[in-house]
């Protein structure tokens, strides 16, 4: 087990060079998210990214072994819940190695929104550069901004980007 936390760790420092390098050449320009399609954690139902296209997204890659998640996961349901009827919602895709560690977390710290389960194969695409790792998404798919761990003072500055990214959103309506 321990190996596999030291593989992926290593991938994912690799993956924040190739991400830092990707970020100077297109400093400027704005990248549609990547797609993907991922069961619940509970097994229950697929979704897909796409479905939420319209909406701005909080992209929140968590493990049940990451210390910070214990924070982030409730203060992310209070703002979901606060602002999911102006069209705000969280995604949150746990990269734990099996579904049973995450569904164990979730029974500590529940959360109203959608909790997928990743094979790893979706941290890689989006090349996470540590743990929690969170993208804000447009409501037109387009990633706006990456936050890499978390802090709960960081809660007022996410707030702040969401509500201009939702307001920009209401705008185009």
């Amino acid at each position: 087990m321990y190996f596999r936390r030291f593989a992926a760790t290593i991938r994912h420092l690799v993956a924040l060079m190739l991400i830092t390098i990707a970020g100077l050449a297109h400093a400027d320009s704005q990248v549609n998210a990547p797609e993907f399609t991922l069961t619940t954690l509970d097994e229950t139902r697929q979704i897909s990214l796409s479905e939420y296209r319209g909406k701005v997204i909080y992209l929140d890659f968590w493990a049940s072994w990451c210390g910070p998640c214990r924070k982030s996961l409730p203060l992310l349901n209070e703002l979901r819940n606060e602002l999911k009827d102006r069209g705000f919602e969280v995604l949150a895709l746990n990269v734990d190695e099996t579904r049973e560690e995450g569904l164990r977390f979730l029974a500590e710290y529940p959360v109203d929104y959608p909790t997928l389960f990743d094979d790893q194969a979706t941290a890689a695409t989006y090349q996470l550069r540590g743990m929690p790792t969170a993208y804000l998404i447009d409501h037109e798919g387009k990633l706006h901004s990456q936050h890499v761990g978390f802090n709960p003072k960081d809660m007022t500055s996410i707030r702040s980007e969401v509500l201009s990214l939702l307001k920009a959103a209401e705008a185009d309506q």
